[in-house]
């Protein structure tokens, strides 16, 4: 065995060995896998192996779609043949018309990857899969490249492949231990002796706590109980002479795939169970639970309405086995939180579909230091320090209940609800909040008009449309007040500090005491990797001279990894978070100043605090730290408040708006306000996949100084750009364009939209979209497909709402 090498991946399932195989297809080739036990031993084995391109973004249809493209190669290899099964196509049923209006959003966001997708009505359901009752049924979303793939011969074959370039495996080899040296590098630990190597990677499925507390860390991940059974031959199957498509049903939570003659029938029970919660017994190898159908009666009382040849034959085998849930349900894959040279590929509820993909995906960060693909949708850090054990159960079990009903835009489910509060989240409940979730915080949504006020879940325009309206107007015509809670807040103090940061970004970033400025952040290859706010505060009773870097409030563990990975040995700066000790109150409107001047002894007249300004003060007697800044359009501020003084500040502000008409406004209003300011949305709008030319960000970069990712950016802009960001104005009333879906010229797809709202001030369906260059000038009209309706669109101005910055400035 080894004692060096340059990377070792721990697990040999689906995920480890598509981590190896994709590592020695990046160049390189000293790497090595060990396995505890023997390659697919743990959830792999006795995976249902269902392939499908169908994903909720274009990230995860991208990496879907390499799977399938492995996986065909894998088939035709005449060494190893894979027995993989493509083609047999998929339904995705559904029984309500929202649903559908869902998959052709998707069928519209998967187009702008590639992929076809169809959706039919019941009746072609019906002819396209012929052992199915139509009843209860409008229609469903249809995959033709569905199949299913043998397991154990597909890790094999990656295996094999990987060890061809170089690679080598290790079986019946258990690691014991993790060690990581000052130069960051890492001895593994093992039962056969020791390896040392530049990067781990951690692929161990519903083992993954074992090795992350090896090296003290905790990945949210859950294991969760599921049963399929095996049909005994069907005649139906016998005598349609071709295979069966694949099943999938929300309306009676189960799935279905041709197996020999009969059928393999996997099930979703509202009544299951979590696995392992307590530990995991090290004698679990190839193993399984023990069956239980009793729990899964209700279940398969639905699937024999919908398929009731099912009721005419026997069961020949029944598999009940762990796999892995995350909070949200999306995997893990990318760097581990707070940890150097270690990432992770865990929590692949579907991994043999698919692994292929994201073990690509990995192997491209590791070597090269991003992806092809935006990949935040999986990155390890988009949870932060809320996550533990008991949330991770809540959130698996319900995603589990849910497993084909996909969350809607406006959807917000129980489960794991106030995981992150603040002492206003009671006060605003009981004022009649709706809260939406970021990053575990509850944030108010909007304002209900009355206690038994809801929305009904949909792609379109919901019953909250008016109740925003009103909120921006209050903004736009007197003064609004919203809590912001969760922004990401890391303080920086040293005397490097302003160097540092200014090597971080690539524009200008002011030093001045007082002043506040906004800048980028590139990767290596020259794209976006972050936005943040730099405000500058003096030496006080409260600190010394420091600098507060405000970034989205999903970007904390993102961030501070960036920032860290980046500090020099002999930089004197240090980064202390103060994301969770403060949150933001947002006084917003005409009449802001005045209800400033209300609660504050300072200054707040133009002259005194004009705009990119930043003070220390006391609003009412809580001590705050106000930034003259806006994402609304108009006059605000943004005041900093430590929690034990944010309800005496929140009162102090409310009790002076009383005069001028002062209203609650939440996430909502704030969207579609950001969107006719042309202000955009990390992880929506500003992605790694795109630069700052391209993204519209010319005025943020200053090419005659150096910074993060310079050389990369100008070999993109002497190669030209690829895509550009523009504001599309839609002619529509009745749903906004959401993120992915495509743009048309006539049937050929020329960009995808990342975002889109409805802007009450200027009475538009607005969107933001990333077009090629030739379509990109002002006027340009085409289509976005949206929900299915091709929508007249036309390229208008960034920023169409007060263009000039004179209401923001006032």
């Amino acid at each position: 065995m080894k004692t060096q090498t340059r990377a070792v991946v721990i697990g040999g399932g689906i995920a480890g060995c598509s981590t190896l195989y994709h590592l020695t297809q990046e160049g390189w080739t000293d790497v090595v896998l060990v396995e505890r036990d023997e390659l697919t031993s743990g959830t792999t084995w006795h995976s249902a192996a269902q392939v499908t391109n169908f994903g909720m973004n274009q990230t995860m249809v991208g990496l879907k779609t390499h799977s399938i493209n492995l996986y065909q190669d894998l088939r035709d290899d005449p060494d190893y043949p894979v027995q993989y099964n493509h083609g047999d196509g998929g339904i995705r049923l559904a029984n309500t018309e929202a649903q559908m209006e869902g998959y052709r959003h998707f069928a519209s966001m998967a187009r702008g990857m590639g992929v076809e997708f169809e959706v039919i009505d019941a009746e072609e359901c019906a002819r396209r899969h012929p052992l199915i009752s139509t009843e209860n049924l409008l229609g469903g979303l249809w995959d033709g490249n569905d199949g299913d793939i043998d397991p154990a011969s597909l890790c094999q074959a990656l295996a094999r492949r990987a060890r061809k370039a170089g690679a080598e495996v290790y079986r019946q080899t258990e690691v014991t231990g993790l060690t990581q040296l000052k130069d960051d590098s890492w001895i593994v630990h093992t039962s056969k002796g020791d390896i040392a190597c530049e990067v781990v990677v951690n692929a161990c499925g519903y083992r993954v706590n074992e090795v992350g507390a090896m090296m003290g860390v905790h990945h949210p991940v859950m294991s969760m109980e599921h049963q399929y059974f095996v049909t005994e031959d069907i005649p139906g199957i016998v005598e349609a002479g071709h295979r069966m498509p694949l099943l999938r049903c929300p309306i009676s939570d189960y799935y279905c795939r041709q197996e020999k003659q009969g059928l393999l029938l996997g099930f979703y029970e509202q009544d299951c169970r979590t696995w392992g919660m307590d530990g995991i017994d090290p004698k679990f190898t190839n193993d399984l639970c023990p069956d239980d159908l009793d729990r899964i009666t209700d279940v398969l009382e639905g699937a024999f309405e919908r398929m009731p040849a099912l009721m005419e034959v026997g069961i020949k085998n029944v598999v009940n086995g762990p796999i892995t849930y995350t909070i949200d349900g999306a995997p893990l894959v990318g760097p581990i939180p707070g940890k150097r040279n270690a990432f992770c590929i865990i929590g692949l509820r579907a991994g043999l579909g698919e692994g292929g993909g994201h073990g690509w995906l990995l192997a491209q960060q590791i070597v090269h230091g991003e992806a092809c693909y935006d990949t935040w949708v999986i990155d390890p850090r988009r949870f932060t320090g809320h996550t533990n054990v008991e949330l991770t159960a809540l959130k698996a079990i319900e995603d589990y209940q849910n497993e084909f009903r996909f969350h809607f835009p406006n959807e917000h489910r129980p489960a794991g609800r106030d995981a992150k509060t603040t002492p206003l989240t009671p006060v605003l409940a009981a004022e009649g909040a709706e809260f939406t979730v970021v990053n575990g915080w509850e944030r108010v949504e909007f304002m209900k008009p009355s206690p038994d006020f809801h929305v009904t879940p949909s792609f379109k325009f919901d019953e909250a449309f008016d109740v925003v309206g009103e909120e921006v107007a209050a903004v736009q015509n007197a003064v609004g007040i919203a809590e912001v809670n969760g922004f990401n807040r890391f303080e920086l103090t040293g005397a490097d500090r302003h160097s540092f940061l200014d090597r971080m970004f690539c524009g200008r970033v002011t030093q001045k005491d007082g002043r506040v400025g906004l800048g980028y952040l590139l990767n290596h290859h020259g794209c976006i990797k972050g936005e943040a706010t730099v405000a500058n505060l003096p030496a006080s009773d409260r600190g010394p001279a420091r600098t507060w870097y405000g970034s989205a409030a999903a970007a904390e563990f993102h961030d501070m990894d960036w920032l860290q990975s980046h500090l020099r040995a002999d930089e004197d700066v240090q980064i202390r978070s103060l994301t969770n000790d403060q949150t933001i109150l947002v006084v917003a409107g005409p009449k802001a100043r005045d209800v400033m001047q209300a609660v504050s002894r300072a200054d707040w007249s133009r002259e005194a605090f004009p705009w990119l300004s930043v003070r220390e003060c006391f609003v009412g007697f809580a001590p705050a730290t106000v930034l003259g800044v806006s994402f609304s359009g108009e006059l605000a501020y943004e005041i900093h408040v430590p929690n034990a003084n944010l309800y005496s500040a929140y009162k102090a502000l409310r009790a002076a708006g009383v005069a001028h008409g002062m209203r609650m406004f939440g996430a909502k209003a704030v969207d579609s306000m950001r969107m006719e300011k042309g202000f955009l949305h990390w992880k929506a709008d500003l992605m790694t996949e795109f630069d700052p030319f391209e993204t519209g960000l010319d005025r943020f970069v200053r090419l005659d100084k150096d910074f993060v990712g310079k050389p990369a950016l100008e070999a993109r802009v002497a190669a030209g750009k690829t895509a550009q960001l523009v504001c599309l104005d839609l002619d529509s009333t009745d749903a906004a364009a959401h993120g992915g879906a495509s743009v048309m010229d006539g049937d050929r797809v020329v960009g995808t939209v990342t975002s889109g709202d409805w802007g009450y001030r200027v009475g538009r369906n607005l969107a933001y979209a990333f077009v090629k260059p030739d379509f990109a000038s002002l006027g340009t009209a085409f289509e976005v497909d949206v929900l299915g309706h091709r929508v007249p669109a036309t390229v208008v101005p960034m920023g169409v709402y007060d263009p000039d910055y004179a209401r923001m400035r006032s």
